[in-house]
C-alpha cells in the first residue's frame, strides 16, 4: 500500500512541471486575453508602479459588440470563415474518401501512390501558400500568363484562365425577408446585408488548403476501411447486392465515425487559418480572401487595438469550442458505454 501512494506521489511529481506550465501559458494566458477583450486598450498603455495591470479603461462588451454589429471587415470576415469552413471540409471529405476507395482495391503500386497523396502533409502551410501562390498567379500584361493560366493558354484553353485569389467579384446573396428580419433581431443583421456572398478568391484558398489536408483525409478513411471485415462485404455480395449498394449501405455508414473526426479536425483548421492565408494571399483585393486570425494580426500588431484584437482571439476561441466541445464529450460517453 505504501509502495502504491509513494508512486503515485511521484507520478505526480513528474507530471506537476507541465501542469502548472499549462495552467498558466494556456489557461492563464486565456484569461489575461478574455480579460483584455473587455477594456478600451488602443496603444502600448503604461503599467503603474505596483501594478500588475495596464491603466486602461474597463468598457465591458463593448469591443464585442463593435465586432459584430458595425465591423464591415469582421463581418466579411466571418463570412470568408462560413465558405471556407463548408467547401474546404466537404471538398477534402469528398476527395480523401475518392483516394481511399481507388487504393482499398489493391492496386499496383498502392505504397507510392499512398506516400504522393500523403506528401502535401510533409510540408506546412507556409509552403503550400508560396507555392499555391505562384501556380494561381494570374500574371499581368507585362508577363503574359503564368503559372495554370499559362498552362490553359498552352493546351487551347483560354477560356479557363482566371484572376483566382486576385478576383475581387461577389457572388452575392440575398437571404429571404423573413430571415433577414430574425437575424437583425438578434444582432446579426449583418449576414442578411447586401454584402453577403461567397467570394471567388476565397476558394483559390480553399483549392490549396484542400490540396493539403485531402491525403491527410484519405489516410484517415483507408484505415477505416481496411478496419471493415472483408466477410461483411462477401455477405452482401452473396445477397445480391451491387458494389455501390454494398458502400452505401453497409461500408459509408461504418465510415461515421471517421467522418466525425475528420470534420472535427478539418473543422478546427479552417476556423483558425492563419499561415496559408498569410503566404498566398493576405487579406486580398476588399479583403475578398481575409479572415478573422489575419484581422486579428493585423489589429493587435500593425494596429496597437489590443483590446479588439482580444475579442477576436476570444470570437475564435469560442467557435471552435463549439465545435471541439460536443465531440469531445460524445467520445468520452462514448468510452464509458464501452
Amino acid at each position: 500500500m505504501r509502495r502504491i501512494n509513494f508512486d503515485r506521489i511521484m507520478a505526480f511529481l513528474f507530471i506537476l512541471p507541465s501542469i502548472l506550465a499549462i495552467l498558466v501559458f494556456v489557461y492563464g494566458f486565456i484569461g489575461w486575453t478574455a480579460w483584455a477583450s473587455l477594456l478600451k486598450w488602443d496603444n502600448i498603455a503604461l503599467i503603474p508602479k505596483g501594478s500588475l495591470f495596464p491603466d486602461v479603461a474597463f468598457t465591458k462588451f463593448d469591443n464585442y459588440v463593435r465586432l459584430l454589429t458595425s465591423d464591415q471587415r469582421f463581418q466579411i470576415d466571418l463570412r470568408n470563415t462560413v465558405i471556407f469552413t463548408i467547401t474546404f471540409i466537404v471538398g477534402c471529405l469528398s476527395l480523401g474518401l475518392i483516394l481511399a476507395v481507388l487504393l482499398d482495391q489493391k492496386v499496383k503500386g498502392e505504397g507510392i501512390f499512398r506516400s504522393i497523396f500523403l506528401f502535401p502533409m510533409a510540408v506546412s502551410f507556409i509552403v503550400t501558400g508560396v507555392v499555391w501562390r505562384w501556380v494561381l498567379n494570374p500574371g499581368n500584361e507585362t508577363s503574359g500568363a503564368v503559372g495554370v493560366n499559362q498552362l490553359f493558354e498552352n493546351i487551347g484553353l483560354p477560356f479557363l484562365k482566371s484572376a483566382w485569389y486576385t478576383n475581387p467579384k461577389i457572388l452575392y446573396i440575398q437571404p429571404a425577408s423573413s430571415l433577414g428580419t430574425f437575424l437583425s433581431d438578434i444582432g446579426l443583421g449583418f449576414l442578411s446585408s447586401p454584402n453577403f456572398g461567397i467570394s471567388l478568391a476565397i476558394l483559390s484558398v480553399v483549392l490549396a488548403a484542400t490540396w493539403q489536408m485531402s491525403g491527410y483525409t484519405m489516410a484517415l478513411y483507408l484505415a477505416g476501411l481496411r478496419g471493415i471485415p472483408e466477410e461483411l462485404r462477401e455477405a452482401a455480395r452473396v445477397d445480391g447486392a451491387s458494389e455501390l449498394q454494398i458502400y452505401r449501405s453497409i461500408i459509408l455508414p461504418l465510415l461515421q465515425p471517421i467522418t466525425l473526426s475528420a470534420v472535427i479536425i478539418l473543422g478546427h483548421i479552417s476556423l483558425k487559418i492563419f499561415d496559408l492565408v498569410s503566404a498566398m494571399t493576405g487579406p486580398g483585393p476588399a479583403f475578398a480572401t481575409d479572415v478573422p486570425a489575419y484581422y486579428m494580426f493585423d489589429t493587435v500588431f500593425r494596429g496597437n487595438h489590443f483590446a479588439r484584437g482580444a475579442a477576436i482571439a476570444i470570437i475564435l476561441l469560442l467557435s471552435v469550442a463549439v465545435l471541439v466541445v460536443p465531440y469531445l464529450s460524445y467520445s468520452m460517453k462514448t468510452e464509458v458505454q464501452q
